[in-house]
């Protein structure tokens, strides 16, 4: 008996070696962490329960029936972050560079199964070659399995990708399908086709950074939401970024401990929207103002930065914003940002997150390239977005609601819960000098004096219409507060809408503008 239990305490000692000693060396040298240390830093401490760890490749091919590794490049298993349960896989480069074979997918699958039966999130430590050539079609019908599960889990339960080294060809749709991408700067990249292939194809030098790394998709791609220094800030990010989400649909995000007895008033705030109204701003300022701490986590930070969108708490509860951000391109919207800006708003949607909209919009963005590459489409894909989604919605606006930008940007039209406006804000359905051009155009063009008409007639336009009491008249704009109440307001209208129901027609689903 006893020569049985040495025997299961060798195979354990020799599984958690992975690729063997060497090959760790050499992936501490790249500046990257083990499969195993990457699970150790991101779960609570003696957490994780690892399952298949004695799978081996069934392929006899080429030569790979000598080469038999317990765990087949992929450690799988169950483990808690911040006490509540996930489910994860950490891909092992120091076995088979990673790639995924028949068995390394059928572990993958077999946690995400398990996941969706208990409803609680899918975390990934993506570091793979691709796919195991020398187990030809095979290995690619494992990541369509791995697809299929991404899809349907989708809405369902979270799921977080990291990457951590590479990620290329196939492999990459998985993590497309996941709701939040983390990279790595300078040892992580993603892309369909590699710099040789990129090469030979269509003449670009090209390298991998640039192709597919981690700014590369944070800045111009969108695919990351999130580009770090190091494995460490990645895996840090993650456990941050689970303190905001709930398990699964049914569940609620995780509500803080908050003292409701103290004094939201927030002075500061009167004083951030600059008297002239072409005047930029920086919205960060308002919104860690308006959170509890000032605690934000931006998501897509770095991509169509006219937009903000991420996480914070009101009141001690999970609350995702979305603001527009006057200090780049006025915080006009445009085809990234609708798109960004959609993306997160459905996935709030999908998990309960209430949504609290700061807008100063003064349109969408004129021009050719925008109306070539479909900035009807895009931009309906945030109008689409927000119209559809059933948890409370907050909106404040803080100074310009111009135009179809105003009925996109959550307004009372598409189902806003509670929407407020400063005194500075101006709902309209263009900027007043552009009003007054069109409207007064005859009277400015026959007066003696053309430009002291304008000037009048936008003097009596601004007075009048320049604010946002003819919409509060009309019930589209359920209060006009102080800056300075801004907190107080937000922090009673979720705590109201704690008990909100509302649906939306029964269908199979619906057909977003993609």
């Amino acid at each position: 008996m006893n020569e049985k239990f040495e025997n299961l305490k060798i195979l354990r000692e020799k599984a958690k070696l992975g690729g063997g000693k060497k090959r760790i060396e050499s992936q501490h040298k790249k500046g990257k962490l083990t499969a195993r240390e990457r699970i150790e830093l991101l779960v609570d401490e003696g957490s994780f329960e690892e399952i298949d760890m004695f799978v081996k490749h069934r392929a006899n091919e080429f030569g790979l029936e000598k080469q038999k590794i317990l765990g087949d490049g992929v450690i799988t298993g169950f483990a808690k972050i911040n006490n509540r349960p996930v489910a994860l896989f950490s891909q092992d480069f120091t076995v088979f560079g990673g790639s995924l074979s028949e068995a390394h997918a059928e572990k993958i699958v077999k946690i995400m199964d398990m996941a969706m039966k208990l409803g609680i999130p899918v975390i990934g430590l993506n570091d793979s070659g691709g796919a195991r050539i020398q187990e030809g079609v095979v290995s690619l019908g494992g990541y369509a399995d791995i697809f299929l599960r991404n899809t349907l889990a989708s809405g369902v339960i979270p799921q977080i990708s990291a990457i951590l080294g590479p990620c290329a060809g196939g492999a990459v749709y998985s993590p497309a399908i996941t709701d939040f991408v983390f990279m790595v700067r300078n040892t992580s990249y993603m892309f369909v086709t590699g710099p040789n292939v990129v090469k030979t194809v269509t003449h670009e030098e090209v390298t991998f950074e640039d192709l597919g790394g981690a700014d590369t998709h944070a800045v111009k791609s969108g695919v990351a939401h999130f580009s770090l220094d190091n494995e460490m800030e990645v895996l840090e990010n993650v456990r941050r970024l689970m303190d905001f989400i709930p398990l699964n649909w049914k569940d609620v995000p995780p509500e803080k401990e908050f003292n409701f007895s103290q004094d939201f008033t927030v002075p500061e705030l009167d004083n951030i929207v600059p008297h002239n109204p072409n005047k930029p701003y920086d919205m960060m300022e308002i919104i860690h103002l308006l959170l509890d701490d000032g605690d934000f986590m931006e998501v897509h930070k770095d991509f169509a930065t006219n937009i903000i969108v991420g996480f914070g708490r009101v009141g001690g509860m999970s609350v995702g914003i979305v603001a527009n951000q006057p200090s780049v391109l006025a915080g006009v919207l445009d085809i990234n940002s609708s798109v960004k800006g959609a993306r997160f708003v459905r996935f709030c949607d999908a998990f309960n997150i209430p949504l609290l909209v700061i807008e100063d919009v003064p349109g969408f963005l004129p021009g050719t390239d925008q109306e070539w590459n479909g900035i009807i489409k895009n931009g309906a894909k945030l109008l689409f977005a927000f119209a559809e989604a059933t948890v409370p919605k907050v909106t404040v606006i803080t100074r310009k609601a111009y135009g179809g930008a105003y009925d996109v940007m959550n307004s009372k039209h598409i189902r806003g819960d509670f929407n407020f406006a400063w005194p500075t804000a101006e709902i309209a359905v263009m900027g007043p000098k552009g009003a007054v051009e069109v409207i007064f155009k005859k009277e400015i063009e026959n007066s003696d004096d053309p430009q002291k008409e304008l000037d009048k007639k936008l003097s009596e336009f601004i007075e009048k219409f320049a604010n946002p009491y003819i919409a509060a008249e009309r019930g589209y704009i359920d209060d006009v507060i102080y800056p300075k109440e801004t907190r107080g307001k937000i922090i009673q209208a979720f705590q109201l809408l704690k008990t909100k129901v509302d649906v939306n027609p029964k269908k199979k689903h619906s057909n977003i503008p993609l």
